[in-house]
Order: structure tokens, then C-alpha cells, then sequence
């Protein structure tokens, strides 16, 4: 293989053509070179407007290119695990959007397919290749803030079209699947740590039928994760995390502007200090990770096994959202 990774992108959805083929293409380690839509015309404008040499009319040409190493998986959600098993059938890696599956269930089904391919399938919350993130996760491994006892993550926006994914019930829309997954992934990354319980209040929308503002509590060993997300609400986004002795709150955690500084503002029994992350794009960093995972035979950002684990906490908190009680985690 050489020494760069040839990507093929399924589907032509916004995130793909705005921020991750973009971002990837000035990767070290990531050659876009081919693009796939059910629709000719779509593939072909989109990979004249991107530069990509190669456009698919269909999913299954691009998947049966020899010349494809990895695939980049941000169809909708309840596409994911259909067409991420159709690509490690046909030999390729795949870095699939978040989230994984529309159950842990139905994301189990990935690793027979992984390992009977000998393929890497990975999960693609760029957050955990972005310096901020980083940095916040060695502040607390230093033992600066004391340890971690409470996160408070606040994440959301203001989305009332009926047509648009993330408002279809039948395919995975709503807060959580959305934007929830976030601070799920992140609290159990920063707490090095599995939540045993989880309580989930849900209000749902009476025309869409999704979550469309969700408050949760995950009970960790070592303390508790806070978080509401909304795809109704005044856009914001804001994490903290408290430890027994000072704090860490990243002004931006999930979009992160490429092109100019990120900040976290720390606070410890020392006094208070703001730092800088130098700008950098969460989504190239990703891909090269991801690549880089692939050349040298290691494990990739976010391997599937993780992925599965965030999906069992995520239908606990669905079920107490229908029952109105907490759910132990079966993980």
C-alpha cells in the first residue's frame, strides 16, 4: 500500500462536501479519489466542485473500485451499519459518522464483519483527534483540577424543517442520535469510565415524533456527566468539567473553528488562566489518524468496540426516557 490512504465517500451529504472531504484532502495521509451518489448528476457536480478524479452513480461502483482503500461513511443514520457492512465485505476500511448504529444491537453486527474481513471500522467523532480535547484530558491526568467529579455539557440548536433528516424519527433524527452522542462519547472518555446507571428526561416533538430537548444524568464511579442537548432550542455549546479542586471549560467542544484559536479557560487552587489552541482543522486531524491507523496496523481514534459501548449508554437512556426510571448500563 502507499504511503497515503485512497478514500472513497458514500453519498454527497452536506457534512461531507462542506467539512470532512475539504479538511481531508489537506491531509498528509488521505487522497480523495472518488465520490458515490445514487444520483450521477449530484456524484459528478460533486466531485467536479471538490476535485475528486472519480464520481459513482451508485454506492456498489464505488465499492467494487480495486483502487479504494478506506471508505468515509456520513449517510443517514440508518444507513450506516447497512452500507458499512457492504464495504468491509468488499475489503474496505470504513470511518463511519456518529452515531455508529441506531442500537448497540444493530452496531454488534459490525465486528463479526470486521474481523471476518480483516478491515478497521471506526467511528467518526472528530472531537477526539482535536488538541483541545487533548489538552483537556491531560490537565486532568496531571492532577492539576484534583479528580474528575462533575461534567456539564450543554449542546443545541434550532432546526424545525420536516424534511430534514435529523426530524425523521424512522431514521434515526432527534437530540440525542444527533448531538447527544457527543457528550456521551466525551464523559466517558474523560471519566476513564463507564456510567452503571443513566436517567433520562425526554420531551418530544408532537408533529416529529423525535427528542427534541433531553436532559441526562450518567452515574459514573468517580462522579456524575450532566447533559442537555436540543435540536429546538438557541444554538450553544459549552462543556465543564469539574474536579475536586479547580476546572476546565472548553468554549467550543464539538465545532471548533478551523481557522482561528480555540480556548479553554482552567481554574485551580493556583488561580485562573485562559489557554490557547492554535487553530487546526478536528476533521483532517481525524483522517490522517484514521489513515495513519491503517498504514501502520494499529488501532484507529475510535474503534468499534468504544463505539458499541457509547450505543449501549444511549439506549439506556432511551429506555428511561420511556419509563421514566433509571436504567442500569449493560456494558
Amino acid at each position: 500500500m502507499a504511503n497515503k490512504i485512497r478514500w472513497g465517500v458514500l453519498g454527497v451529504a452536506k457534512i461531507a462536501t462542506v467539512k470532512v472531504i475539504p479538511a481531508m484532502q489537506h491531509g498528509s495521509l488521505c487522497e480523495i479519489s472518488a465520490i458515490a451518489s445514487r444520483d450521477p448528476d449530484r456524484a459528478r457536480k460533486a466531485a467536479d466542485d471538490l476535485g475528486i478524479s472519480k464520481a459513482y452513480g451508485s454506492y456498489e461502483e464505488l465499492l467494487a473500485d480495486p483502487d479504494i482503500d478506506a471508505v468515509y461513511n456520513p449517510l443517514p443514520n440508518h444507513l450506516h451499519v447497512p452500507w458499512t457492512l457492504r464495504a468491509a465485505a468488499a475489503g474496505k476500511h470504513v470511518l463511519c459518522e456518529k452515531p455508529i448504529a441506531l442500537s448497540a444491537a444493530e452496531a454488534s453486527q459490525l465486528l463479526v464483519a470486521r474481523d471476518r474481513a480483516h478491515v478497521k471500522i471506526g467511528e467518526a467523532f472528530m472531537v477526539h483527534s482535536h488538541p483541545q480535547w487533548l489538552r483537556a484530558l491531560e490537565i486532568l491526568r496531571s492532577g492539576e483540577i484534583g479528580p474528575l467529579r462533575a461534567f456539564n455539557f450543554v449542546f443545541s440548536y434550532n432546526n424545525r424543517d420536516p424534511q430534514n433528516i435529523r426530524n425523521r424519527a424512522d431514521i434515526g433524527g432527534g437530540a440525542i442520535m444527533d448531538i447527544g452522542c457527543y457528550p456521551v462519547h466525551v464523559a466517558r472518555w474523560m471519566f476513564g469510565a463507564e456510567p452503571a446507571r443513566v436517567s433520562c428526561l425526554i420531551e418530544r416533538d408532537p408533529q416529529f415524533g423525535t427528542d427534541r430537548l433531553t436532559s441526562a444524568i450518567l452515574d459514573f464511579p468517580a462522579g456524575q456527566a450532566v447533559f442537555t442537548c436540543s435540536t429546538q432550542m438557541t444554538p450553544f455549546q459549552r462543556v465543564q468539567l469539574f474536579g475536586e479542586s479547580g476546572l476546565v471549560e472548553i468554549e467550543i467542544p464539538v465545532n471548533a473553528p478551523p481557522d482561528r484559536e480555540t480556548v479553554l479557560n482552567v481554574r485551580t487552587s493556583a488561580g485562573s488562566r485562559t489557554e490557547t489552541i492554535p487553530p487546526c482543522d478536528q476533521y483532517t486531524l481525524q483522517g490522517d489518524a484514521f489513515s495513519r491507523a491503517i498504514l501502520e496496523d494499529t488501532e484507529v481514534p475510535v474503534p468499534l468496540e468504544d463505539a458499541i459501548r457509547n450505543m449501549e449508554v444511549i439506549d439506556a437512556l432511551f429506555e428511561s426516557g420511556r419509563t421514566g426510571r433509571w436504567v442500569t448500563v449493560h456494558i
